[in-house]
């Protein structure tokens, strides 16, 4: 099996340890702790804070997985602010290096949350 479809077990981590992630430079880390935190942190908010600020990252990965994270929380939550989220992913879409997944995480928003997209 490729190393990158490995199943690994969640793990916990504490609020602080993922805000200094977070507000870090490893765009590895950032991914994985912002895929972490939008699966398993239960303030959407908190989340959809740090997806919108890290839409803006200088690296791809990072400007995409935010995006996706937006999709995953409109899927386990059901619930955002879509007059911030929405625009920002519709400009997302003008970026080539991460278009497809702003796509992608405006339609599970339509999907989840019954919106136009």
């Amino acid at each position: 099996m490729p190393e990158s479809l490995k199943y690994e077990e969640p793990w916990t981590m504490s609020r602080g340890v993922a805000e200094t992630v977070l507000q870090g430079s490893d765009a590895t880390a950032i991914c994985g702790t912002l895929v972490h935190v939008a699966l398993h942190d239960p303030d959407w908010a908190w989340v959809q804070e740090h997806c919108l600020r890290l839409l803006a990252a200088a690296d791809p990965e990072v400007r995409g997985v935010a995006a996706t994270c937006l999709g995953h929380l409109a899927r386990i939550h059901g619930v955002l602010d879509l007059n911030r989220v929405e625009p920002l992913l519709r400009e997302l879409r003008k970026d080539p290096e991460v278009r497809g997944r702003a796509e992608d995480a405006l339609d599970d928003i339509q999907r989840f949350m019954g919106t136009d997209g």
